[in-house]
């Protein structure tokens, strides 16, 4: 199994695509840019499974419809930002974006709680992670030694919480109770810039120190 990122949008939000070796995959955060996407997974003869968004901000599902019409694919989110992907309002297009306002189709498959989760040959943990946003999960491959963790925890930063339904206690404590309590050198593929590890952010990140 091995990861790929790509920036999508203006925000440059990544998504990141998850392949085995039967050339199956999971698309996770297909922010913007559907038909750039589509095409660097045609090009790769990749064959896309499902889409899991680790939260319901605009930046992160832009290209949702795009790709799971093209693909016939479903989309999963988690049940507190089920409405999210309909609502400009709530997804924060309606504040943000100049010229258009992003509207996504309900997702096929509402995540309910934390576990264990199987996708297709897939299998992965699903943690709560709110804070950035009441709905944020991430998604641990242990085998493969990375986490997807969205916009809660960055390389030296964390996720904004100044935006409706953020909660910076929240997130300092899904932070330390979901994702630092993982091997230290655990990949964490965050939601914008670079890839990190849990071992760099315990001992580097400015924003956890002195909790």
């Amino acid at each position: 199994m091995k990861w790929s990122q790509i920036p999508l949008g203006a925000l440059q939000t990544n998504c990141y695509i998850i392949e085995n070796e039967d050339k199956t995959c999971l698309i996770f955060d297909p922010g913007s840019e559907g038909k750039k996407l589509i095409k660097w997974l045609e090009k790769r003869e990749l064959k896309p499974v499902a889409i899991l968004l680790t939260h319901a901000h605009f930046d992160h599902i832009g290209a949702v419809d795009t790709v799971r019409d093209y693909y016939q694919i479903p989309a999963y989110v988690h049940e507190e930002e089920e409405g999210w992907l309909t609502d400009p309002g709530l997804n924060g297009s309606k504040y943000f974006m100049m010229q258009e306002q992003i509207k996504v189709r309900k997702a096929d498959h509402i995540i309910k709680k934390e576990g264990m989760m199987k996708v297709g040959d897939y299998e992965f943990s699903v943690f709560e992670t709110p804070g950035h946003s009441p709905g944020s999960i991430s998604f641990y491959f242990e085998n493969a030694g990375f986490v997807v963790s969205g916009d809660a925890l960055f390389k030296s930063s964390i996720g904004r919480t100044d935006l409706p339904g953020g909660n910076h206690k929240q997130l300092i404590k899904s932070i330390h109770e979901k994702l630092l309590f993982l091997p230290e050198e655990t990949e964490v593929l965050s939601g914008h810039g670079p890839i990190t590890t849990v071992g760099e952010e315990m001992d580097q990140n400015p924003f956890l120190n002195g909790f």
